[in-house]
């Protein structure tokens, strides 16, 4: 299964900063999400374009994880490729998958 199969994401961006909340559509969700969608899963699957460090946040009253990815390759002012920060990120993120089995 993929993230996108439980949530839906947000993002921003202002430099190499960029952030990701992902947000379960249902609230029954939310603990799987924390438990499976860490820091660590994050990173390896930014790990070719994010070269800083990356920290969670849960916001459990919202069912969402928020992430803030630091010295995301590029970066947005100084790029000219199409978006690789923000909304691709997001989307990008929700490709991650998941294990099969989980309570629902």
């Amino acid at each position: 299964m993929r993230l996108y199969d439980l949530a839906h994401a947000r993002a921003g961006d202002k430099g190499t900063t960029s952030d990701i909340s992902v947000i379960a559509y249902r609230q029954n969700d939310y603990a799987f999400l924390e438990r499976h969608v860490t820091s660590r899963r994050v990173r390896e699957h930014f790990s070719d374009l994010v070269m800083g460090t990356i920290e969670r946040y849960e916001l459990p009253q919202l069912s969402a994880l928020k992430f803030v990815l630091h010295h995301t390759i590029g970066g947005v002012t100084r790029t000219l490729d199409v978006d690789i920060h923000g909304k691709s990120l997001a989307s990008c993120l929700l490709e991650l998958h998941l294990p099969e089995v989980f309570a629902v």
